[in-house]
């Protein structure tokens, strides 16, 4: 069973910059499309960001132009790269596979303060 371990989150201000990283265990990480989602208090967890195995990216409007995924399959490691960090940006980080989920890390806080 593939385990994905993320990190990287913190408190922050508004306007600043996080990467945060995921690592997943398993032997067929480079073949699959990866996420990163987050999910606030009281909110449905949503996709921010995605890459497939390709490299392609897309991004939910409301981070695009701020937030930056990318992979170094070697290392199984899937990265977010967040600047201009709003408070609305809030919310527990988590990685998994596009469209067909693994079972759920436990994700990283990421809290930005205004």
């Amino acid at each position: 069973q593939v385990q994905l371990v993320e990190s990287g989150g913190g408190l922050v201000q508004a306007g600043g910059s996080l990467t945060l990283s995921c690592v997943a265990s398993g032997s067929t990480f480079d073949i699959n499309p990866f996420g990163w989602y987050r999910q606030a208090p009281g909110k449905q967890r949503e996709l921010v960001a995605g890459i497939n195995s390709g490299g392609s990216t897309n991004y939910a409007d409301s981070v695009k132009g701020r937030f930056t995924i990318s992979r170094y399959n070697a290392e199984n490691t899937v990265y977010l790269q967040m600047n201009s960090l709003k408070p609305e940006d809030t919310a527990r980080y988590y990685c998994n596979r596009l469209y067909t989920f693994y079972n759920w890390g436990q994700g990283t806080q990421v809290t930005v303060s205004s």
